[in-house]
This record gives C-alpha cells, sequence and structure tokens, in this order.
C-alpha cells in the first residue's frame, strides 16, 4: 500500500510539472484557454492528455505556412487586382464622415478592408435558402448547369442518399469535361468512404481533404478544421452558408427533427472572393496540383443585380480574426436592433462586453439557439452564457421544431451577415471559416422575418424557465463553461 501511495503522490506530482510546462510553453495561448487546459490535465490525470491529444494539438508550423504562402501563389495579377480596388475603397471610406447614421455600413466595411479582407462588390443577386431539400435542389439544377468548372468545399460530406445524389450529378459533368474538384475535411467527413468517388476521378474529377493525415482513420486532431462551406460554379454562381452534405440536413434523421439553417446562392463579382478563397484551400490541401490562374475562373459578370458583399473569411493562419471583429463591430454599431441565430453561443469577453453595451444603449438584442443539442458540453456551456445575457435584458429564444444550425446576425435592418461560423471561440479561434457580409436594408428585413417566423416555433427563456434547473444542470452548465475557452 505504501509504494502504491508513494508511486501515485509521484506521478500525480509529474502530471502537474509536465502539465504547466506543456501548457506554458506555448506563449501565444490565450490566459483563459491555458487555464482550461491546466483544469483538464491536472483533474483528470492521464485521461486529460488523451483529450489534450485530440483537441489540445496546435496546428502545424508547416500548415500555417503553406496556407500563408497560397495567397501569393497562383494568380498573382489577380491579386494584385484586388488590393489595389482594397486601396481604393479604404481612400474613399477615409472620406465618408461616419458620424452620419446612414454611413454605418461605410463603417463596417473600413474595418474589414483594413483587416485584409476583399473589397465591397456592388453588382450581386442573393437569395436565401433556409431549408435543405430547396438548397439542395437548387445547387444540383445548378451543378447541371455547368460548363467549365465546379469547385465544391463543404465540412461535412455524407455518402448518404444526397451526397450520392450530388456525386452523381459532378460525375455526369465530368464525364462532358467539366473540372470538377472537391474538398472536403478529413474529420468532418471522416466516415466517407473514397470509393464514392471512384467514378468521378476515373472521368478526371479531382478530390482532395483539408488537412488530412496520411492514415485516415488516425487523424486525431480534432481542432483546426475547415469548416468552411463554397460551391463556385463556372465562377459566375456561388452557394455558401450553414448547410453540409447529408440527409440530416434534409431533416432525415428522426432524433434532430426539422433541420432549420440559412445558405446563400450569390451571382455576382463577390462569387470572385468565394473562388478566390475556395483555390487557396484546395492549392494549400492539395500541394502537388496546384490551380493557377485561368480567366475562366474569374469571368467577366453582367451586373446581376446591387447588393452589396464582402466574403470575409478567418482562421488560425491569420490572428486578425476577421469574422468576429466584423461582429463586435456590427454590434457596436447597433442604434434598434441586433438578431441572433445560433447553434452554439460561447462568446469572448469582447463578444459578450459589445452585446452588454448595446443592451445598456436600449438595443433590442433577441438571440436564438436550439432546443437539441449536438454537442452536449458546448450546449451546456451556451445555456449558461444565455441565461447571462438574458439577466442583462437581451431576449432568448430556444427552437423548438428540430435543430437550428443558422449562423446569422442582423443589426437595424441594415448589416446582415451569413456563413459558417458560430458565436463561439472555436469558430473566432480555431477553425477555418467564412461568411458573406451583406449590406443591404431589403436582405436583412427578409433576415428579419426569418427569425420572426422561427419565433413562433420556439419559447422564450424566463426565470421561471431557469429555475426549473437542477443543481446536476447548474453543475453541468458551471463545468462545461470553465471549459468553454477549449470546445
Amino acid at each position: 500500500m505504501d509504494y502504491f501511495i508513494t508511486f501515485f503522490t509521484v506521478f500525480i506530482f509529474i502530471n502537474v510539472i509536465i502539465s504547466i510546462i506543456t501548457v506554458f510553453s506555448d506563449r501565444n495561448r490565450d490566459i483563459a484557454v491555458i487555464w482550461a487546459w491546466l483544469l483538464v490535465l491536472i483533474a483528470l490525470p492521464g485521461i486529460g492528455w488523451v483529450i489534450y491529444l485530440f483537441l489540445g494539438r496546435k496546428i502545424s508550423k508547416e500548415d500555417i505556412f503553406n496556407l500563408r504562402e497560397q495567397t501569393k501563389v497562383g494568380f498573382p495579377e489577380y491579386l494584385n487586382a484586388q488590393n489595389k480596388i482594397v486601396e481604393e475603397q479604404l481612400e474613399q471610406l477615409d472620406l465618408v464622415d461616419f458620424q452620419q447614421p446612414a454611413n454605418k455600413r461605410y463603417e463596417l466595411a473600413h474595418m474589414l478592408l483594413a483587416v485584409n479582407q476583399p473589397p465591397v462588390s456592388d453588382d450581386n443577386a442573393v437569395e436565401f435558402f433556409v431549408d435543405g431539400e430547396e438548397k439542395f435542389n437548387h445547387l444540383i439544377e445548378d451543378i447541371k448547369k455547368a460548363e467549365h468548372h465546379i469547385h465544391i468545399c463543404y465540412y461535412i460530406f455524407r455518402g448518404d442518399d444526397l451526397g450520392k445524389r450530388i456525386v452523381a450529378a459532378l460525375e455526369e459533368r465530368a464525364k462532358n469535361g467539366v473540372e470538377v474538384k472537391v474538398l472536403y475535411d478529413a474529420v468532418g467527413a471522416r466516415t466517407l468512404k473514397k470509393s464514392l468517388f471512384k467514378k468521378l476521378e476515373e472521368y478526371g474529377g479531382q478530390t482532395q481533404t483539408s488537412f488530412g493525415s496520411k492514415v485516415h482513420l488516425l487523424n486525431i486532431r480534432l481542432n483546426y478544421r475547415n469548416h468552411r462551406k463554397i460551391v463556385v460554379i463556372d465562377g459566375e454562381v456561388g452557394y455558401t452558408g450553414g448547410f453540409n452534405v447529408g440527409d440530416d440536413y434534409l431533416s432525415l434523421y428522426e432524433n434532430m427533427g426539422y433541420w432549420r439553417d440559412t445558405h446563400l446562392k450569390i451571382k455576382g463579382s463577390a462569387v470572385h472572393q468565394l473562388q478566390q478563397r475556395f483555390i487557396i484551400d484546395w492549392n494549400a490541401s492539395k500541394r502537388d496540383d496546384l490551380i493557377a490562374y485561368e480567366s475562366n475562373y474569374f469571368p467577366i459578370i453582367p451586373s446581376q443585380g446591387d447588393t452589396e458583399v464582402q466574403i470575409i473569411s478567418s482562421g488560425p493562419d491569420n490572428e486578425d480574426e476577421a469574422i468576429k471583429k466584423g461582429f463586435i463591430k456590427m454590434i457596436s454599431l447597433a442604434k434598434n436592433s441586433v438578431y441572433i441565430q445560433t447553434p452554439y453561443f460561447i462568446p469572448d469577453d469582447a463578444l459578450k462586453e459589445t452585446i452588454h453595451l448595446a443592451l445598456l444603449s436600449g438595443v433590442k438584442v433577441k438571440i436564438m439557439i436550439p432546443n437539441k443539442p449536438d454537442h452536449p458540453f458546448i450546449y451546456q456551456a451556451t445555456l449558461s452564457y444565455v441565461e447571462e445575457l438574458m439577466n442583462m435584458g437581451a431576449e432568448i429564444y430556444i427552437y423548438n421544431k428540430g435543430f437550428l444550425h443558422a449562423k446569422t446576425i442582423v443589426v437595424d435592418g441594415e448589416l446582415l451577415s451569413v456563413g459558417t461560423a458560430n458565436f463561439d471561440i472555436r469558430s473566432f479561434k480555431l477553425n477555418f471559416e467564412v461568411n458573406a457580409f451583406v449590406y443591404d436594408k431589403k436582405l436583412s428585413w427578409e433576415q428579419i422575418n426569418y427569425f420572426e417566423d422561427d419565433v413562433e416555433d420556439s419559447f422564450m427563456l424566463t426565470q421561471d424557465f431557469v429555475n426549473t434547473y437542477s443543481l446536476w444542470d447548474r453543475f453541468k452548465q458551471q463545468f462545461s463553461r470553465l471549459l468553454s475557452p477549449i470546445l
């Protein structure tokens, strides 16, 4: 027994020392992340290291280098032209009087341009999809019309009925000489069998995983995933938003119920920004078969409308956290209302404080989350944070019809963002995301109307409801909140 106590004491001591050295060795980690990992590694000796192996390892310097280098490779003339437009727009916006209420969209655009994001394009037509069947029917029809290329990137790509329908459409176009490239995340699509793409590749199509390992089933890094959803067809039609490829996104999973999401179809020059993002991600993943500039990838597109769109990307290869900064800027500009829909709500201190200041300023803040958790720890932390904001004066709605997966924010019926980024630390710091920032009153009010329609299928979080939480519920919420910096 004495030997066991001695061994256990030495083991705990060594575990504490190694944990401290490991966690503090990276000077770039946030202090909240450091303390969260220390809690896991010290409170769960042995088991904590298994969790750290999956979630704690940072993205490799090689992967970051490849991502950064791809912003300079393949199409320098196009990028130089884009940078020139950015400089011109910044110069024009520097002359704008931001004190005028009507100019809040210029102030948001100026900030995003200043953190090295693409220019605002003003010739777009944008269409909403909030139902999976409708979105994918339109997507498949557009795929069938492709004449030059189809570029697809999804975090999740399942080999179920929907996946097979899309692959069949891709096979038909590849067979007819259309360039097809499919990029999917190695962890998000970990159950996908490569045999799904066998015929597509025989017809000349190409597929690739983002941040995969040499041994498919041994890809154990769960952080730093490519969470983007991008489709570009002939450089003229683009899709982005929350839907992945899978039957669950068609509301066919009984345990999840109706799948409520939001996606955009874009026609106009903003599609070129989605194209640019896809090419960078493809080149960083493929490496041995890089996409080089072709005019067919960036065709001259006649004006499709008058909607202003800016495609914003963020990820661990860039410290700007542009999407988070965009959210914070939008909320700080609010004078009347903020509408947020998100499946996960784990704000960092800066975002939470911005929302609090908006509430103190008399801004109406409405936040909607799902009633069905698909990630228990994250959902428990979400419940803790939304309760705090409820106590600050925000209206919190819990969607009760099925699973809410939409990632949207609308400010004052003027500024709109739709994309792949959730309102959580994982989306802001750990994953690669893309959002469309839309400067359009009509579309902003359309999204508000969707929100209000969803309120009919939701219930409001109240103090009476919170009082029904058990001690076990409270423990789960507070423990999950302690871990929120690494969730």
